[in-house]
């Protein structure tokens, strides 16, 4: 595991607090995550596991509290402040997003959801497919480039949804119950793939599971419970 070069976490979330509606998600969850490394964020259903990484990676707004990103010495940021456009930015460039469904857009080639997010960042067409192909390569979803995602299994979609979230080369990856939908084995492949290519780039990884197996492949563990840390920290 790398912890950087820097003396400060690379993200940390201090007192956060979310509610949705009169239901309070999150009642003053603090934790940090290195860099390089994988966390697992675990706890029972309804415990605001979701809405902690939804906050980290600036998808949703705290109501209080605050996410501090920095990602080197001298470029710590206040993520609960910025404008939606800046953090827009960083979700193209510096974050990667997987959702338990993956969530690729159905009317394009496997290989244009890949390589969707290194145009937008503005990378030429024709490097932008290329580099796509080779990390759906590297993901094990070779010969499937042309496909939609509907004709792939649930498991090489979550796999081309992985090379989507690190095709742009980020320094975080939020993972939302990446195997939530899958069976046993392809949610093997997929939490194998993920944790030799995070390693492997030095991607740190915040990784939300239910499931024992799947928070075996983290470096550490915290646990939520009713919208807050629990005081026991287990490391892996």
């Amino acid at each position: 595991m790398t912890n950087g070069d820097t003396a400060l976490p690379l993200l940390a979330a201090d007192g956060l607090r979310k509610a949705h509606g009169t239901a309070r998600a999150l009642r003053g969850a603090s934790m940090e995550l290195r860099a390089g490394e994988i966390l697992a964020l675990t706890g029972p259903s309804g415990s605001g596991k979701s809405t902690l990484l939804h906050c980290l990676a600036g998808i949703v707004r705290p109501d209080a509290g605050t996410v501090a990103y920095a990602p080197g010495p001298g470029r710590s940021q206040r993520l609960d402040l910025l404008p939606e456009k800046r953090l827009s930015e960083l979700r193209r460039t510096e974050f990667g997003v997987v959702f338990q469904f993956g969530q690729l857009i159905p009317e394009l080639t496997v290989r244009d959801n890949v390589a969707l997010p290194l145009m937008l960042a503005g990378a030429r067409r024709a490097g932008a497919l290329e580099r796509a192909a080779e990390w759906l390569e590297r993901f094990g979803v070779r010969g499937q480039e042309e496909l939609r995602p509907g004709e792939l299994s649930g498991g090489q979609a979550q796999r081309a949804a992985l090379a989507r979230a690190l095709v742009t080369g980020p320094r975080v990856v939020f993972a939302d119950e990446p195997t939530g939908a899958l069976d046993s084995l392809a949610g093997e492949q997929v939490m194998t793939a993920l944790a030799r290519t995070a390693r492997e780039s030095g991607t740190a990884v915040l990784l939300v599971t239910h499931d024992a197996q799947v928070a075996a492949y983290a470096d550490r563990e915290i646990r939520l419970r009713d919208g807050a840390v629990t005081p026991q920290e287990v490391t892996a």
